[in-house]
């Protein structure tokens, strides 16, 4: 309700800007970023239909990889979608193209997505935080992550050993945010993957431990 000026000229009201190809509005809201990113993934999705001759595996899952998926990751940590609305609009995607596959349009989704060697965009999403919280701990990030996450004080032999802490929160709007939703998921991961030696072996370590968490 405030206005203001840079010098002598006044800033216009905008109910939401976007910053780094991100949409956030002024409740801090991702829902336009999502729909952004479905309809700009549906434009693609449809060029590959309309391009290629070819259904076969090895064609379609280069493509899908190299244009659609960058685009469902992109800043990811940030703008995650919460609502199962927000996550099933852009799933249907990723289910989209794994079915124009020719030797998998026959099977489920689950086994197209086996066959493929592909996650779901939900697990995928989740293995993203986990790494993003390995750089803030141990990696490249270490400094950063000493202001972004505390570590739990607990004499109890039980767990990973390496448990954050998780605060109480009064506005729903903050437990959607990155460094509060992936607490509970890395207090749940194994001793042996939280105290991976390297980012590179810790990134293979949690695609078995990722079926427990989702």
């Amino acid at each position: 309700m405030h206005k203001y000026r840079l010098a002598t000229k006044w800033i216009e009201s905008s109910p939401e800007e976007k910053d780094l190809g991100v949409l956030v509005d002024e409740k801090l809201n991702v829902n336009q970023q999502c729909m952004f990113t479905a309809q700009k993934t549906k434009l693609i999705l449809g060029y590959i239909k309309r391009s290629m001759a070819s259904r076969s595996r090895v064609v379609i899952l280069p493509f899908y990889s190299a244009l659609m998926r960058p685009h469902l990751d992109y800043c990811i940590q940030l703008w995650s979608p919460q609502h199962k609305k927000g996550m099933g609009s852009l799933e249907r995607f990723q289910r989209n193209a794994t079915k124009m596959m020719r030797e998998l349009e026959h099977l489920s989704y689950e086994d197209r997505l086996r066959e493929s060697g592909l996650y779901s965009l939900e697990k995928r999403r989740l293995q993203g935080d986990l790494i993003a919280v390995f750089w803030y701990l141990k990696g490249t990030y270490k400094k950063v992550g000493e202001g972004l996450f505390t570590r739990a004080c607990s004499d109890r032999l039980k767990g990973n050993g390496f448990k954050l802490k998780e605060g109480r929160f009064r506005l729903d709007i903050r437990k959607i945010l990155f460094v509060v939703r992936v607490l509970s998921h890395w207090n749940r991961l194994p001793r042996e993957v939280v105290y991976a030696p390297s980012l590179e072996v810790f990134k293979t370590r949690p695609d078995g431990a990722l079926s427990n968490l989702i």
